[in-house]
């Protein structure tokens, strides 16, 4: 199977990436490594991909509709779009960029959907979506609340797919990603700065005095769960399906429990931020009834990988 992935140099494009890699899935790798957080990471992610005989590689940004009119010519099973503007305090001051990247872009990766016919679309949605909501667990069916510029684009991306899917008949899955963590992950991710504050003795701001809490799936649990859906052999028709572990954890338990596997950290605690939600927690029935994933990994296994990997990168 040729699968195409947007965003192949961000955290979760190329951990799945590579998972497809080493089960001799062919991958076709789209991103245009922007310098919203480190490039040399995002680099040496595809670097790392570039040893798979069966990856390729193209560097531009979904917005150019021309660039992707040179995809047209291959043939895709499937398409997993990953690429976005990331960043939801980001987005705050610089709302331009979440229109054109997550909207445009994601209009004309749709377009290369319907115009290639493809059966199997999945693209990365966000908890987000549902705003400061306290219906816990949060389900699929509950209404939406986004409440800054990120959060409403991916609901227009969900909206825009139930069009395609009406008029066009175009299959697509929304991944309503929570917290996800692991290796290779975002720099700007708060474990990340926990990570950061243990090794590099960088400060850790936690924001609402440490009263969040946020619910934590683990990369390689993730992996599975769109690999399981990739292999699914039943339409979906218009789908959105909560990514998460059901189980939200307080952020400065997640500081205790890195604090034992690595060095003392220093924290300084603030009021809440612009954009924050106290809370999330989602339902993942969805997966259980599909039998997606059996267990999911504990976040202090998960956490002691990503600890080790930190390590290993970052010369320590």
């Amino acid at each position: 199977m040729r699968i195409l992935i947007t965003g192949a140099a961000g955290f979760i494009g190329f951990n799945f990436s590579e998972f497809l890699l080493k089960k001799n899935y062919k991958i076709v790798g789209v991103d245009n490594i922007n310098d919203y957080y480190s490039q040399k990471l995002k680099k040496d992610r595809v670097k790392n991909l570039k040893k798979y005989k069966e990856f390729s590689f193209y560097k531009f940004d979904l917005n150019n509709s021309k660039k992707i009119e040179t995809l047209l010519k291959k043939n895709f099973d499937a398409v997993f779009h990953f690429a976005a503007q990331a960043g939801v305090r980001y987005s705050v001051d610089h709302p331009r960029k979440y229109i054109d990247s997550n909207i445009q872009g994601f209009f004309n990766i749709l377009e290369f959907v319907r115009k290639k016919k493809i059966d199997k679309f999945f693209y990365a949605s966000s908890s987000s979506v549902y705003g400061d909501s306290k219906l816990f667990p949060l389900k699929e069916k509950n209404l939406l609340f986004p409440t800054n510029t990120y959060s409403l684009t991916k609901k227009f991306n969900e909206d825009l797919c139930k069009v395609y899917n009406k008029f066009y008949g175009i299959n697509a899955v929304g991944l309503r990603f929570f917290t996800v963590y692991g290796e290779w992950g975002r720099p700007d991710m708060f474990y990340s700065k926990v990570l950061d504050a243990a090794f590099k003795k960088t400060k850790l701001h936690i924001n609402n005095h440490g009263n969040h809490s946020r619910d934590f799936t683990y990369i390689r649990d993730v992996n599975f769960i769109l690999y399981r859906l990739l292999e699914l052999k039943n339409s979906f028709g218009n789908e959105v399906i909560n990514i998460c572990s059901n189980k939200p954890l307080n952020i400065i338990k997640l500081v205790k429990i890195i604090e034992n596997k690595s060095k003392k950290i220093k924290i300084y605690k603030r009021a809440m931020q612009k954009a924050d939600v106290l809370k999330t927690h989602g339902d993942n029935t969805k997966i259980k009834k599909l039998k997606l994933i059996k267990n999911f990994t504990p976040f202090e296994i998960g956490i002691k990988n990503t600890l080790s990997w930190y390590k290993k990168y970052n010369n320590f």
